[in-house]
């Protein structure tokens, strides 16, 4: 774990190789899921058979290439209550929220008669990855199938990797409430592939989103233009910015939030308070021994953890929009006067009373988001990823006449005497027209 203070003589070297750090996948895994990709492409279900007993261990014809509905149900109806009901709080929320970001068409007459406008339309078929490796994540089902809902997404298609031919209920069930139409029992970069191109059994789509290990991620980035993708996400990150007012135990447990999730994670905490950063370190290792994830969490904390004293906690906010981060909690009173500062970060989560943790889950904004600082440029996954903007135009004789001259000009001094051709002919037309 890095321990830095802004008064340190080499602060700006040693922050800068923090920013700068990658912890993201090499040239294998690119050469790797540039051989399974093109495997896809030109062999489709053979290909995906393969390496689905090459990496899950189980042959797709045996086990079904397929998971029913009826698995789904029934792994709904078998939940415990306080959990089914935990998944349905969770997916009104998320819909409820994510109603709010539908956009609404346009349609006027500007001052020169010319009428414009916007179209929004859903795609017609989204993809959406689940893992289910290292973990099985319901939560990530909901934050990826409901916003596609919301946006008109008539055909919603689930690819989940089965180990050993084996499903996570909870998955099955959050496909169930979350209104999933089919659900396919591969995953990797091949699961990717046979999403962006079809195989023989099935269909492809016009998106893909959805978390997944670096292989998942390479293929995305692969792919891109092929099929349209919500983003390139890499390791899980957080930024806390917490003064000594917070209870370290509390800080402590939202750092390592993050850590579990692999050994590639991120966790920083800044604070303007020396004694708090160490109370803070020492309560990060004594609460990794009581978690079930210590070995990835104390992996991830070493690694990766990072705690940085600044002379006072505006001092830590440009400190902050340098990492862009993906999770950006802040731990004080008034935090809406730090979050007026704050320029760049997946999402912000403000107060001492309002975890990160929380947001993974049932808050309602979208957990899918930017990750290594990629904040910067682009957004968490929305209604808006699963849609597209048609503009429209129409001019009547009137229209053309105003603003046709300046087309042709810019049309020939750009030497494309065609376009210049296909407006100067309806100009002629038009001002007959007009002086009729």
């Amino acid at each position: 774990m890095i321990r830095l203070s802004t008064s340190d003589p080499g602060f700006e070297r040693q922050f800068t190789a923090l920013v700068n750090a990658r912890r993201e996948a090499d040239s294998d895994v690119a050469r790797d899921v540039r051989v399974i990709v093109g495997s896809v492409r030109d062999e489709g279900d053979a290909a995906v058979h393969a390496f689905t007993r090459k990496f899950d261990r189980h042959d797709l014809d045996e086990t079904g290439w397929r998971i029913e509905r009826a698995e789904w149900l029934a792994a709904h109806d078998a939940l415990a209550p306080e959990l089914r009901a935990a998944l349905e709080l969770a997916a009104k929320r998320i819909a409820a929220y994510h109603v709010g970001q539908k956009p609404a068409d346009s349609d006027h007459v500007d001052a020169v008669g010319a009428r414009l406008g916007a179209r929004w339309r859903a795609v017609d078929a989204a993809g959406i990855y689940v893992p289910g490796g290292r973990a099985a994540y319901p939560s990530s089902v909901l934050m990826n199938a409901i916003p596609a809902r919301v946006a008109g997404v008539e055909r919603l298609v689930m690819v989940t990797p089965t180990p050993d031919g084996a499903v996570n209920p909870l998955v099955l069930a959050a496909a169930h409430i979350a209104g999933v139409d089919e659900m396919w029992r591969i995953g990797g970069a091949q699961a990717i592939a046979a999403l962006a191109f079809g195989t023989g059994r099935i269909a492809a789509v016009d998106m893909v989103c959805g978390p997944g290990n670096a292989w998942v991620a390479e293929a995305k980035r692969q792919l891109f233009g092929v099929v349209g993708i919500d983003m390139v996400a890499g390791p899980s990150e957080i930024v806390v910015v917490a003064d000594g007012a917070n209870d370290p135990t509390w800080i402590a447990a939202d750092l390592l939030g993050q850590s579990e999730h692999d050994p590639t994670s991120q966790s920083i905490l800044f604070t303007d308070d020396a004694d708090f950063a160490r109370a803070v370190a020492d309560a990060v290792d004594l609460a990794i021994g009581d978690l079930a994830t210590a070995a990835v969490a104390r992996a991830a904390w070493d690694a990766n953890g990072a705690i940085i004293v600044t002379a006072d906690l505006a001092e830590a906010i440009p400190l902050v929009n340098r990492l862009a981060p993906e999770h950006l909690a802040l731990a004080v009173d008034d935090p809406d006067a730090l979050f007026a500062r704050v320029r760049h970060a997946g999402s912000v989560f403000l107060g001492r009373h309002t975890p990160e943790a929380v947001g993974d889950y049932v808050a309602g904004p979208n957990h899918v988001l930017p990750t290594g600082r990629r904040a910067r440029f682009s957004s968490g996954l929305s209604v808006l990823d699963f849609m597209k903007r048609t503009s429209f135009l129409s001019l009547d004789p009137g229209a053309l006449a105003a603003i046709g001259p300046a087309a042709v000009a810019l049309a020939e001094a750009e030497g494309l005497p065609a376009h210049a051709r296909s407006v100067a002919l309806r100009l002629a037309g038009a001002q007959a027209e007009l002086d009729l």
